[in-house]
């Protein structure tokens, strides 16, 4: 029995924008997440909360600037679609940890294809 598929990527140092991610991932049902600003806030990241949800058959993933979220919404086999988006994904966001700093390791979990 295989389980439900979730996995976090990251990208250091450089962004990636959202208008290239809707190119590359154009491919796939895509959805943009644009979260409210407001004027008085005080945050480090108040302009980095904007993603992209993009579908393929099982698989989801919400991207934003620095950081992908892979998951599975039912724990189902992948398809040649979602290992199509799972790829993507790996590419464009490299590491599998939020620091270059080796405080935190995050491995992939199992999958099966279909």
């Amino acid at each position: 029995m295989v389980s439900r598929y979730s996995f976090v990527r990251y990208k250091w140092f450089t962004p990636v924008e959202l208008d290239v991610i809707e190119k590359e991932y154009s491919s796939f049902k895509i959805t943009k997440l644009i979260h409210e600003r407001v004027a008085n806030e005080v945050s480090l990241y108040k302009d980095q909360r904007d993603e992209i949800e993009a579908q393929a058959d099982t698989l989801q993933a919400f991207l934003s600037a620095y950081r992908a979220v892979l998951n599975q919404r039912e724990a189902k086999p992948f398809t040649s679609r979602d290992m199509e988006l799972r790829s993507k994904v790996l590419k464009m966001y490299p590491e599998n940890r939020p620091t270059p700093f080796p405080w935190e390791f995050n491995s992939e979990p199992e999958f099966q294809v279909a």
